[in-house]
């Protein structure tokens, strides 16, 4: 029965599943104490932005731990937009990486994390122009969908909704919380969504200032001021040190921050809802008086009952609190009822979440699941292993053991097992995976979306940071008369010898991957290009046949190649020779497609592992663009150091350059003698160290005849002060109209004309954006060579500056080639050849 009330709960989203592939929690005395003063604190805030790291974690870290409230943070987009700091992933694997360092955010600050289906297609100037992109009432509707889930009293937004957000996607959610202010509550919006959740009106939205909004002198004595600077002694720590945890794990960003300490105010301006005059929860009843005469038992049992088991907590004996939260866990059932109304009883069902993890953390009840094998084939047989260790002196009884979807057919295991005092039980589980489960590939990607927005046609999922769990289990412990099915992730855990226990998530996976590299392959003539598939087993025994499908006009041999894995995760490399059949410059599409027992599969696997977030999986299609340009190059020997990370070497391998990956402590004057040019990738001034010291010898290999291509640098956290032989300052101005008319100032300069002819066309088909961090002010010293600008802007000159020093060049240039020769721009390779052999002869 009760196993079919959890059902309807988790239907409405409002019941959470557990921590994706993390340790087991446990909490010390002093976290327990705070899990149950927040048992008596009904409260509720949904804070509001457009990105990762735009939140203020040290408000979210205030309103969850110091004001005890539930706390959530909507963010419009995953940052799929952005750049990497850390990595070479970039838009849908970025965005993958930037919800899972929100994730790890939330679970320091104590949120709880939100999306809208938007895509972060990159910067934009103004709302207007998001709302050309983003569709506009589906993002509105996302954020309506979950004001009603979680049915906030207090909305916060980050930004104003105008120009001072100086991003149009952070005035553009400012601007959607005020009309889902009013929507949530309108039963004629969005009814579709009322077969789930209720219209909800939150009290009043405020939107938090502060001092990057406000003007030196500005009279702030109207705004609502907020000391979230407060230490929190049963957590050690200040709001302003969770908040610099949380923040530094947006590691992606490079938003490592320090901790605050002390008194630090917040302002909130207010922009809808009741008036209030010293407190934004004012007049709100944050109480379990606030369901008196809603239940059928009212509130005040309930706030009797918690504020007695707070008074008589032990922390040295926390299980001495069991029978009390026993006893409101029981009324806490009879006022949910048979979970058919769940979506009305949002506060009441999280709060039985919360007494059921509270119940474990006072008996120390160890529980785990974890699966033999790190990934499973939908049919495959997979072993579990369950352990149940009781650490406290009250008795426990492990009841069952479900394992499998909440929605499936029930396949409990029947245990009855008896567990005294530091007793364990451990036992090992078969389940059979239904033929029916997907691959874990990200819910937001299954399907392809547009520029602006991702397709998610489940309504119950939108608004969900990350997937379900792959196969989720259910532990059912029984306390005298009462039964807990206390719900849990199977995951995968192994031992390093280094970092010892590792987690990571139970994957479902195709039978076969098949992946390719992934960038544009790029031919400058019709000479054929080795193509590699690697094929990678899903299961035991996997054997079929792989091609490459081309579009018209170009030659692939062999026509297909047959293969068979014998091992599970087994992998196989073939090669196809992809060759175009004429002379004039062509696009199009390489997919690699495998066949298995009569079923093609033609996504790939991609595993993303960085430390400070849970291991991830993503499945992409087996595409990569394909391009016959019309190119000429005399240079050979190129050096790239890279910065932040990027695949632009790859793409100059392409056309037939031989790039060496420099270290930063190989260079030398000498070492750099044989190369033709040396370009510095992104962001290199701000993330390599070294270069404060290597940039005389830089310029001096620019002295001696040398070219040297230096890729945006953000105008702020360079290594050194002067980035070039001359004054320039940087600046985060950008062009981001990627199709933006561009005029040449300088038409007959070398660096247009040879190797190769540059012409307007060459600057159509770019994607997402131009450029940026544009320099705003230069030396005469440097050439102008283009100008283009953002409609209703002014020219912008400095995409590409050139300043001749000693015999060679120095170039600096803020288009976007790190995007745009991934993705096989023809136009960007002709100029990114030409900036390499400017002056060649």
């Amino acid at each position: 029965m009760l196993l079919t009330r959890l059902r309807a709960v988790a239907v409405a989203l409002l019941l959470p599943l557990g921590a994706f592939a993390q340790a087991p929690k446990t909490y010390s005395s002093s976290e327990i104490l705070l899990g149950l003063k927040k048992l008596n604190v009904l409260g509720s805030v949904l804070y509001i932005a457009a990105h990762p790291d735009d939140e203020n974690t040290r408000m979210i870290a205030y309103l969850a731990n110091g004001r005890l409230m539930e706390t959530g943070y909507f963010s419009c987009t995953r940052g799929d937009g952005g750049q990497n700091l850390i990595g070479p992933e970039l838009r849908e694997a970025l965005g993958v990486i930037r919800t899972q360092e929100l994730l790890a955010a939330r679970r320091i600050d104590g949120g709880k994390q939100f999306f809208s289906r938007a895509n972060d297609f990159g910067f934009s100037k103004t709302a207007e122009e998001t709302f050309t992109i983003w569709d506009k009432e589906q993002v509105l509707a996302d954020m309506v969908w979950v004001i009603r889930q979680r049915r906030p009293d207090v909305l916060i937004t980050r930004f104003p909704p105008d120009s001072r957000a100086g991003h149009g996607h952070h005035t553009a959610s400012a601007m959607l919380a005020l009309e889902a202010f009013d929507a949530a509550g309108d039963p004629k919006r969005f009814p579709e969504q009322l077969q789930y959740v209720q219209p909800w009106q939150p009290k009043r939205l405020f939107w938090n200032t502060g001092s990057f909004f406000v003007k030196p002198g500005e009279d702030m004595s109207g705004y609502l001021k907020v000391d979230a600077g407060g230490y929190n002694a049963l957590l050690g720590q200040s709001y302003g040190e969770i908040a610099a945890r949380s923040r530094s794990q947006h590691q992606s960003q490079g938003m490592g921050a320090s901790a605050t300490r002390g008194e630090a105010i917040e302002y909130l301006q207010q922009m809808k809802g009741e008036k209030v005059s010293k407190d934004p929860f004012e007049g709100i009843d944050v109480t379990w008086r606030r369901l008196q005469g809603k239940q059928s038992l009212g509130g005040y049992n309930m706030d009797k009952l918690t504020s007695e088991v707070i008074r008589k907590y032990d922390p040295n004996n926390p299980a001495a609190s069991v029978a009390g939260l026993i006893e409101i866990r029981e009324l806490l059932m009879k006022l949910t009822g048979d979970g058919s109304d769940a979506k009305d009883n949002h506060l009441l069902w999280a709060k039985l979440q919360s007494v059921n993890d509270l119940i474990r953390a006072c008996l120390g009840l160890h529980l785990e699941v974890t699966a033999a094998e790190a990934s499973v084939v939908p049919g495959q047989v997979l072993r579990f292993n369950v352990e149940a260790v009781n650490r406290s002196a009250t008795p426990i009884e492990v009841q069952s053991v479900h394992i499998g979807r909440l929605n499936e057919a029930k396949s409990d295991t029947v245990l009855r097992k008896l567990l005294r005092a530091e007793e364990a039980m451990r036992l090992q589980l078969k389940y059979t995976v239904p033929v029916t489960y997907t691959v874990s590939q990200p819910y937001w990607l299954r399907q392809p979306g547009t520029t602006g927005m991702y397709v998610v046609a489940d309504q119950v999922q939108r608004g969900d940071a990350e997937n379900g769990e792959a196969v989720n289990v259910a532990v059912s412990v029984k306390m005298g008369k009462n039964t807990i099915p206390f719900l849990l992730s199977a995951q995968y855990k192994r031992t390093d010898p280094v970092y010892g226990e590792l987690y990571r998530p139970l994957t479902v996976v195709p039978p076969v991957a098949v992946n390719l590299i992934g960038h544009a392959y790029v031919f400058a003539e019709n000479q054929p290009k080795t193509v590699p598939v690697t094929l990678k087993a899903g299961r035991a025994n996997a054997k079929g046949t792989v091609a490459l499908q081309v579009p018209a006009g170009w030659k692939v041999e062999p026509a297909s190649i047959p293969f068979e894995l014998k091992n599970k995760d087994e992998e196989r490399t073939v090669e196809f020779q992809v060759q175009p059949t004429g002379n004039q410059e062509s696009a199009g599409q390489l997919r690699a497609v495998a066949t298995v027992d009569g079923q093609q599969y033609s996504r790939g696997i991609q595993n993303i592992n960085y430390t400070h977030i849970p291991a991830q999986t993503l499945f992409p299609e087996a595409v990569a663009p394909l391009v016959k340009l019309e190119l000429k190059r005399k240079a050979n020997n190129i050096g790239y150091l890279m910065g932040a990370g990027d695949e632009v070497p790859d793409a100059l391998r392409q056309i037939g350059y031989s790039v060496t990956l420099l270290k930063p402590e190989d260079i030398s004057a000498q070492s750099l003698r044989r190369f033709d040019a040396v370009v510095l990738g992104v962001r290199a001034y701000n993330t390599v160290e070294r270069l404060r010291y290597l940039q005389p010898v830089l310029l001096d290999y620019v002295e001696k005849g040398g070219n040297l291509v230096v890729q945006y640098v953000v105008n702020r956290g360079t290594v050194l002060p002067e980035i070039g032989p001359y004054p320039l300052k940087l600046s985060s101005e950008r062009v981001t109209v990627e199709n933006a008319p561009v005029k040449f100032l300088k038409p007959q300069h070398p660096l247009l004309n040879a190797p190769n002819k540059i012409t307007e066309r060459d600057f159509q088909g770019w994607v997402q954006e131009q450029g940026l961090y544009y320099p705003s002010s230069w030396d005469a010293k440097y050439q102008t060579i283009i100008s283009s600008n953002d409609p209703g802007e002014s020219a912008k000159e400095s995409a590409i500056l050139v300043a001749e020093y000693g015999k060679g060049h120095y170039i600096y240039t803020g288009l976007s080639f790190f995007r745009e020769l991934p993705a096989g721009v023809p136009g960007a390779y002709r100029l990114f050849t030409n900036m390499i052999e400017l002056g060649k002869k």
